[in-house]
C-alpha cells in the first residue's frame, strides 16, 4: 500500500539491545511520516539480532538509535 501511494521517508526506532543480542525494547524516535512506514521499520528492529555492547568485555544491555530509509526505485 505505501508503494502505491509513494510513501517514502526515514524513521529513526531507538531499540534497547538486551546482553543476548534480542531487542527488548523498540520504539519509534522519529517518524517518518507515514504510520505504515514507521511500523515497518519497528516490526524489523524487532526481528533483527544485534552484537551486544560490551563494557569491561562483559555483555551489557544498551540502547541504540537505528535509522531505517524507505526509498522508492523507478525500476
Amino acid at each position: 500500500m505505501s508503494k502505491r501511494l509513494s510513501e517514502q521517508g526515514r524513521v529513526v526506532v531507538k531499540v534497547v539491545v538486551g546482553a543476548d543480542g534480542s531487542p527488548k525494547q523498540v520504539e519509534i524516535k522519529k517518524s517518518s511520516g507515514f504510520d505504515r512506514l514507521d511500523e515497518a521499520a519497528r516490526e524489523a528492529m524487532l526481528r533483527c539480532r544485534f552484537v551486544p555492547g560490551k563494557v569491561n568485555g562483559v555483555a551489557q544491555s544498551m540502547a541504540y538509535d537505528a535509522p531505517v530509509n524507505f526509498v522508492l526505485n523507478n525500476n
